[in-house]
């Protein structure tokens, strides 16, 4: 258990509601399909492990893909104050962040008073650090890639700074070199795998204070989610160029085309879990 808790983190008995707020991180894309046919994601798992701990906990998922730091603040957050759970997660911006003409400061200062309002109402408050652009191993970072890390370097000194002073819960993933290793993401490169989805909800659970590798029935020992993965065997750079050929002409061009569009591959959907619903133990 982490010895640097906010003083006022609930004990796990008392975590009996859960809502997720953000966007496609939170949503839980490219993990394993839940049995309404929507990626789990980190949070479902950290909503099951809250459900092994204290026999049941109710939750819902308002996060959705493509999602603006305004527009969680606008859509989300007004229905996490209505619902008033024991625990808010919180992840957004990083979306504002992948903009070159995003307003830092005024993202940060949202970013603060949103935050502020959600621990007044009474939730306790978990949130996240970015990991970062992913990298295969001995990559070399390019000078776009440099001033995106740049970004995400500010944005992380403000997620860290906001913890403090409003006493969150954070889980600290953009600390995690191995988080970082390629071949824990989609590759789409913006989202995660199974198992990056795994180890972020083992972060997030540790960080309340709860053991996430028994809680999601992993054999492995606490911490498990910040070992970095077995060596691999260098691809080779023309290999490696061929598959970032194929990203940009798979997801990088359909990327740039939406957003000067003005459209999201989000625009036409609905959280998948709107309101609060009971999810019971699966195990002992």
């Amino acid at each position: 258990m982490p010895d640097d808790l906010p003083d006022d983190v609930p004990a796990p008995s008392s975590l009996d509601s859960f809502v997720a707020l953000g966007d496609s991180f939170t949503e839980g894309l490219h993990d394993e399909l839940g049995p309404d046919g929507r990626h789990r994601g980190w949070a479902d798992r950290v909503a099951d492990g809250l459900a092994t701990a204290n026999g049941r906990v109710r939750y819902a998922n308002l996060a959705i893909r493509g999602r603006l730091l305004d527009q969680v603040v606008a859509e989300q957050v007004p229905v996490a104050l209505a619902l008033k759970p024991a625990l808010v997660s919180f992840n957004a911006g990083g979306n504002d962040a992948l903009r070159p003409r995003a307003d830092l400061d005024r993202l940060f200062s949202v970013y603060e008073q949103t935050v502020a309002r959600l621990r007044e109402n009474g939730s306790q408050v978990l949130l996240f650090t970015t990991i970062g652009p992913p990298r295969a191993p001995g990559d070399q970072v390019a000078r776009g890639t440099a001033r995106l890390i740049g970004r995400f370097t500010a944005y992380n000194d403000c997620v860290r700074r906001v913890a403090a002073a409003h006493d969150c819960v954070l889980a600290d993933i953009g600390s995690a070199p191995a988080l970082r290793d390629r071949r824990l993401w989609h590759e789409d490169r913006l989202h995660l795998t199974p198992e990056g989805h795994a180890r972020v909800a083992a972060a997030a659970l540790e960080a309340l204070g709860l053991d996430g590798a028994r809680l999601l029935a992993d054999d492995s020992p606490t911490g498990w989610w910040r070992e970095p993965l077995p060596a691999r065997v260098a691809a080779g750079r023309l290999t490696d160029l061929a598959g970032d050929l194929r990203w940009a002409q798979t997801f990088l061009l359909p990327w740039i085309g939406r957003r000067l569009r003005g459209v999201s591959s989000g625009d036409s959907l609905l959280p998948k879990r709107p309101e609060l619903i009971e999810i019971t133990a699966a195990r002992p």
